[in-house]
């Protein structure tokens, strides 16, 4: 099973994957939404990291300590950013972070990732318009999709045969070129929103 959510705030995509173990769903890949795998319901404690590695050996260490603590990694990957784990061992540790300072600090990684990737986006966005790969025209008047302006001016059978053939073409176009302008604003939001869970901790 496959479900497709968004989650800023940890503590309720955490409330949710633990809601769903107990409905016999467990966790087993977030590269395209959420896929869980059947097993039986159990509750069970699932808790969220946020941390990118540049070095496989030193994911595997972070993996292992937590394991030592009676956490078993369940999904993510050393570039992925948001690690889970599952309560393994029931006289392990209560939580994976041992303070209020480590559980804030993954907010902080994550509203620093957030930020950058977001700012990233500006110069290649900017880059694109000034050599009019991107019409900056069509961000706020679809029409300039097309790229054959004489649509427009056409009547009858003649004007939806050419909007039918180029309608296609026009959203694909749209959709990569509002791809930039959606994401930087969607990055900064995140941004902004895991900022304050970070202070709100």
């Amino acid at each position: 099973m496959r479900k497709f959510r968004v989650f800023i705030d940890q503590e309720k995509e955490e409330k949710w994957l633990k809601e769903m173990l107990q409905k016999g769903y467990q966790l087993e890949d977030t590269s395209f939404g959420y896929k869980f795998r059947k097993t039986k319901a159990q509750d069970r404690t699932i808790k969220i990291d946020y941390r990118i590695f540049n070095e496989q050996i030193d994911f595997m260490d972070y993996c292992t300590l937590f394991e030592d603590s009676g956490w078993k990694h369940i999904e993510g990957k050393k570039s992925s950013g948001k690690q889970y784990f599952i309560k393994a061992a029931e006289n392990g540790a209560k939580d994976i972070f041992s303070d209020e300072l480590s559980r804030a600090s993954k907010y902080k990684r994550l509203s620093t990732r957030c930020l950058r990737t977001g700012i990233g986006y500006i110069p290649l966005f900017l880059v694109l318009i000034y050599t009019k790969v991107i019409n900056v025209e069509a961000l706020y008047n679809p029409m300039y999709l097309y790229l054959n302006t004489e649509i427009w001016e056409m009547q009858g059978l003649s004007f939806w045969t050419l909007f039918l053939l180029e309608t296609p073409f026009a959203l694909l176009r749209g959709l990569l070129w509002y791809f930039f302008p959606v994401s930087i604003i969607l990055y900064i939001y995140f941004y902004l929103k895991a900022k304050k869970l970070y202070r709100l901790i």
